[in-house]
């Protein structure tokens, strides 16, 4: 197989990488054959899955674009994955060129690719370390570099959180992170999700199907994820279905948003 210029030479194109599926499902160009095989082999088992992971970018997107809104021009990924499709520093940058974007993921076949594409790009950094780790990341000259913590940045933690199970204390993860930041910061998190009553019992062999070929999930309900914005003041809608999050338009919202497996939200801290 032709290596493309943007595939680092220690990456085996042969072994499929999560951050690479991703890429697929999301409509990307940075992926290979054997990405694409596994990740249409999941979609055979969990048809929905592509719907659900394009509702998680668009909530990235209209998160982004909000908070450049409100003046945000520093913006900190948390388990950022392959920065290609509609990814933040095309949206913070096509807003303003001076937006600055540090990526940070665990994965070296991510961190990789994303150090390869974003090369010209001296307003993004790449961070690879364990995002659970706030000091390593928030110490790392990666950061501290680029980031100015006498202004307001935004952490960024999209489809990141569901991966972190309570025994890793997601909640002081947050907190770690809001505790570094200046006043007039955010946090914006999109986190699987349903209420109580919700399940259905249908939906347990895709669960089983993703977590044995993807990653172990934890769902949380709508109360749980408001409780991990402690020390954060809601944005309208406040935490939401993932569809309803301040939609487009009401031709983006579906007819299955009331339900839909995930919510998003955005907080400030005051």
């Amino acid at each position: 197989m032709e290596r493309p210029n943007w595939a680092p030479g220690d990456i085996d194109l042969e072994r499929p990488s999560v951050a690479r599926v991703y890429d697929y499902w999301l409509g990307g160009a940075h992926n290979f054959a054997a990405d694409r095989a596994v990740a249409q082999r999941i979609l055979e088992d969990v048809p929905h899955l592509r719907g659900v992971i394009v509702n998680h970018r668009s909530f990235l997107r209209r998160a982004v674009k909000h908070l450049v809104s409100v003046g945000v021009r520093q913006f900190l990924d948390l388990g950022s994955g392959i920065p290609t499709v509609g990814n933040v520093h095309e949206i913070a940058q096509g807003a303003d060129p001076t937006s600055k974007v540090v990526y940070v993921d665990i994965d070296p076949v991510a961190v990789a690719h994303s150090r390869s594409l974003l090369l010209d790009n001296d307003q993004v950094n790449v961070l690879q370390t364990d995002v659970r780790d706030a000091a390593v990341v928030l110490k790392s000259p990666e950061v501290t570099e680029l980031l100015d913590f006498d202004q307001p940045i935004a952490v960024l933690m999209v489809a990141l959180l569901h991966f972190v199970p309570d025994g890793e204390h997601p909640r002081e993860i947050i907190a770690a992170y809001r505790d570094a930041l200046p006043a007039g910061s955010y946090l914006a998190m999109s986190h699987a999700g349903y209420e109580p009553g919700e399940w259905d019992p249908n939906w347990n062999a895709a669960r089983t199907a993703y977590n044995s070929n993807v990653q172990q999930m934890t769902y949380r309900t709508k109360a749980e994820i408001i409780s991990m914005f402690d020390g954060f003041e809601l944005v309208e809608p406040g935490v939401a279905r993932l569809p309803l999050w301040q939609p487009d338009s009401p031709d983006d919202v579906g007819d299955d948003a009331a339900t839909f497996l995930g919510f998003g939200a955005v907080g400030r801290k005051a």
